[in-house]
């Protein structure tokens, strides 16, 4: 995975963070029940957060050249489709069952988090 690509994924996920949050707090407020409203804004908190995770990641890319980065990054990636993506679905269409893929993002991301930890205590100088 190249840093380009992780630049050009965190500029959507980014994107998508902020349309989906003015999307939410303009037209969707009165829509949902306030459950799945704060299932929603879950979602986008935890999405937005990882984003900003990931551009770090990929901007120590660009410093460092460390290639053991992209599995990081992936580990993110991963983590934002399927813990958020899980939480948009769940929301916005009822599907309950999807609610059991959520836990797998978030496991995703505590090993990104692991794993930017190690890469920095046994890499980085």
């Amino acid at each position: 995975m190249s840093a380009r690509f992780i630049f050009l994924f965190a500029a959507i996920s980014g994107f998508v963070c902020v349309a989906l949050g003015a999307f939410a707090a303009h037209l969707l407020q009165g829509l949902l029940s306030e459950r799945m409203f704060e299932v929603l804004q879950t979602g986008i908190q935890y999405q937005m957060f990882h984003t900003l995770a990931l551009l770090l990641v990929g901007v120590t890319m660009l410093k460092t050249g460390l290639k053991s980065l992209q599995f990081t990054a992936g580990l993110f990636l991963a983590g934002i489709l399927l813990f958020s993506g899980s939480l948009y679905v769940l929301a916005l269409s009822g599907q309950h069952w999807l609610g059991a893929v959520t836990p797998l993002g978030g496991v995703l991301f505590l090993c990104g988090w692991l794993s930017l930890g190690w890469i920095s205590f046994r890499q980085l100088k």
